[in-house]
């Protein structure tokens, strides 16, 4: 009997897990930017210049995708001076970690992973501007984050997951984790700037 209920758990899982991923990425998205004061108000390039950002980001991949920030200061042409990423993703490049980590937690990696910052593979994005404390907080609390998360689970604790975790320390509300990378994205920027 018990082993029957662990399987009716498993396949139960399992089922939210394939369902979460059964639509398909869209063309990529426009990128939008916001102030962190104001998030009604779109902000000019000329306002960037100088000033410190966060970008909620969302990239393809042979599954489907990833969500990571990346951080950093910008130019007066809105590009990015010295990005930094994180993110949670299994810490290998084997897929056997993240073939498993779909039913038990498996070790991870919170930073930088390939394709992050290839503009090709971008497929959503929201920029926050913020003010030097207002960064200095966030990125403070991106390393504390980073410190304590080691382990990816997909169904628990994934890079949606990490990303709302991020979001909600700024004062955002977060959509749900199990939406596809671009979808969370689209929707974080949605329930934040509509």
């Amino acid at each position: 009997m018990a082993l029957g209920r662990s399987r009716l758990c498993l396949v139960a899982i399992l089922a939210v897990v394939v369902s979460s991923c059964q639509s398909e990425d869209k063309a990529p998205l426009p990128r939008y930017t916001s102030d962190a004061r104001d998030l009604k108000k779109p902000v000019t390039a000329q306002q960037q210049a100088g000033r410190r950002f966060i970008e909620f980001r969302s990239r393809y991949a042979l599954t489907y995708g990833h969500t990571y920030v990346v951080f950093g200061s910008a130019d007066k042409n809105g590009r990015m001076i010295s990005p930094e990423v994180a993110g949670l993703a299994p810490a290998s490049e084997d897929a056997a970690p993240y073939v498993i980590g779909h039913f038990i937690p498996v070790p991870a990696t919170t930073g930088e992973t390939d394709g992050d910052l290839e503009e090709q593979y971008r497929s959503a994005s929201w920029r926050v501007m913020l003010t030097d404390a207002e960064y200095n907080d966030t990125v403070a609390y991106i390393r504390k984050l980073q410190a304590r998360s080691r382990l990816w689970e997909a169904t628990v604790y994934n890079c949606n997951a990490f990303v709302a975790d991020i979001a909600k320390h700024m004062g955002y509300k977060t959509p749900g984790i199990w939406l596809r990378p671009q979808q969370f994205i689209t929707n974080l920027r949605e329930m934040n700037t509509g």
